[in-house]
């Protein structure tokens, strides 16, 4: 029974993972917005199309997003993770060698 359960937990986990990455979506990159106003002391960061704006401050803000959406979303799926793993004594995600 118990291994029936594991190898159906990465279903289950599967809607709550989007959820919980679409939630740290959402709280990445309000970080993200909020790091780069205090960095730069302007409302939106640069676009990349932007004519104006020279490519190190595109890299920057390239850089500086990507780093907090990385951060953020390894908390959050180690978090999910973590929280399942308490509640149904099964990590959700199968271990490497019970891969098939």
């Amino acid at each position: 029974m118990a291994k029936y359960k594991k190898k159906k937990l990465p279903l289950v986990y599967a809607p709550l993972g989007f959820v919980l990455s679409w939630a740290g979506g959402a709280l990445a990159g309000l970080a993200f917005r909020r790091t780069w106003l205090a960095l730069r002391h302007e409302e939106a960061p640069p676009d990349a199309l932007d004519p104006d704006r020279g490519w190190g401050e595109i890299l920057l803000a390239a850089a500086v997003q990507g780093a907090i959406f990385a951060v953020v979303r390894s908390a959050v799926d180690r978090t999910g993770a973590k929280a399942i793993a308490r509640s149904t004594g099964a990590w959700p995600v199968p271990e490497k060698g019970d891969r098939g």
